[in-house]
C-alpha cells in the first residue's frame, strides 16, 4: 500500500503501514472502543433537511468520525427533494457530484425499477439483490468515489434492506487474520474490472487498481471493491485467494455489520462504505424510489488527522 502523509496522532505512527504493529494496535483499540452496536445507534433525527441545528450537525459528525457513516431521519411526513439531499451533502463538504450515465440531469440518480428502459441492464435499477460493493469501483482514479448519500423517498412493499460495513473494519478484520492478504489487495494492479460494452459501442474501458488504497493528501484509508464474480480479473492466484478471504469475512457477518431497512425520509451519508441490498417487491400501491448521490469529495472533517485523537489526548 502506497504510504501517505499522516498528521501526528496519539497512535505513535501510521497504523495502516503493515510494518507498524504498535501503532496499528493502538488504532485498533481506539477504532473498536465504543463502536456503534447497531444501525439504530447511527440514526440522528433531524427536524428540517437541510437546515441542521448545531446539535444535529454534531451528532451526525460524531457518527461519521467513528464509523464513516450516519443515518439521518427527517420523518416519514417530510418531502425531501433532490435539492435538499444535495444541500445536506454540501453541509459536510460534498459538492463534486459524479455525473455518471445513470444520473439525472442534476447529477443525482433516481433508483427505481427501470423495466424496458436503458438502465435495466444495471442491477441498482432492478428489484434484484445487490452483493457487497463500494460505489464506483469501476471508475478511473481521477473519478474515484469517496463519499455517497442514499435517500429513501418511498420503500418497496417488501425487501430492499441494506447492509452497511465500514471499510476500516473490513481492513481491520482482514489484517488480524492475514496481513499478507492486505498487502496483496493493496497492489496497484490487484483488481481489474472488465470493459463495459453497450449496443452503441464501448461505454467504459477496463479499470485496473487496488482494493485498499490511501488518499495521497491525508492518508485516509478507502476501499474499491465488488463481490461480483463474473469477469473480475485478479492480478494472480495469490491475490484471488486474498479476495476470497475478504469475501468470506463479508459473507460470514460480523457485529460490525449494520443491517437496516431505510424508511421514507431516512438516508445514509457515508465515506463510500461497503454496502449491499436484498431483493425487493413493488406493488401497484408501493414503489421503491431512492435518490443516490456520489461524490469525488470525502466528508469534511473525517481525515485521519481530524478524526483520530491528537497526541497527548
Amino acid at each position: 500500500m502506497r504510504t501517505s502523509p499522516i498528521i501526528n496522532n496519539s497512535f505513535g505512527g501510521d497504523p495502516f503501514a503493515l510494518g507498524s504493529g504498535p501503532a496499528y494496535g493502538r488504532w485498533r483499540a481506539w477504532k473498536t472502543r465504543n463502536y456503534p452496536a447497531s444501525a439504530e445507534e447511527l440514526v440522528v433525527p433531524i427536524a428540517a433537511a437541510p437546515r441542521l441545528s448545531a446539535g444535529e450537525t454534531e451528532a451526525l459528525r460524531q457518527r461519521l468520525l467513528k464509523a464513516n457513516m450516519a443515518i439521518y431521519d427527517c420523518g416519514t411526513g417530510s418531502a425531501v427533494t433532490k435539492d435538499d439531499v444535495a444541500a445536506l451533502g454540501a453541509r459536510f463538504g460534498l459538492r463534486r457530484l459524479d455525473r455518471h450515465e445513470g444520473a439525472d440531469e442534476d447529477g443525482i440518480a433516481s433508483l427505481r425499477q427501470d423495466a424496458g428502459n436503458r438502465l435495466e441492464r444495471y442491477i441498482p435499477y432492478t428489484d434484484r439483490p445487490i452483493q457487497w460493493h463500494t460505489d464506483g469501483y469501476y471508475n478511473p482514479p481521477e473519478r474515484r468515489i469517496r463519499a455517497m448519500m442514499l435517500h429513501c423517498v418511498s420503500a418497496a412493499a417488501e425487501g430492499g434492506d441494506n447492509a452497511l460495513f465500514d471499510p476500516e473494519l473490513a481492513y481491520l478484520l482482514l489484517r488480524d487474520e492475514n496481513p499478507g492478504h492486505v498487502a496483496l489487495l493493496s497492489h496497484e494492479q490487484a483488481m481489474t474490472i472488465p470493459e463495459n460494452p453497450d449496443a452503441g459501442g464501448l461505454v467504459r474501458a477496463a479499470r485496473t487498481g487496488p482494493v485498499f488504497w490511501r488518499e495521497p493528501t491525508d492518508g485516509a484509508l478507502a476501499l474499491r471493491y465488488t463481490a461480483r464474480g463474473r469477469s473480475i480479473a485478479w492480478r494472480d492466484g495469490a491475490t484471488a485467494e486474498a479476495a476470497g478471504h475478504l469475501k468470506e469475512i463479508l459473507d460470514r457477518g460480523s457485529r460490525y455489520v449494520f443491517r437496516h431497512r431505510l424508511k421514507p425520509g431516512q438516508g445514509v451519508i457515508c465515506n463510500n462504505v461497503l454496502h449491499s441490498r436484498t431483493g425487493f417487491r413493488d406493488t401497484t400501491e408501493r414503489h421503491r424510489l431512492f435518490y443516490r448521490a456520489r461524490y469525488y469529495d470525502r466528508i469534511a472533517g473525517t481525515a485521519p488527522g481530524e478524526a483520530w485523537p491528537r497526541e497527548g489526548t
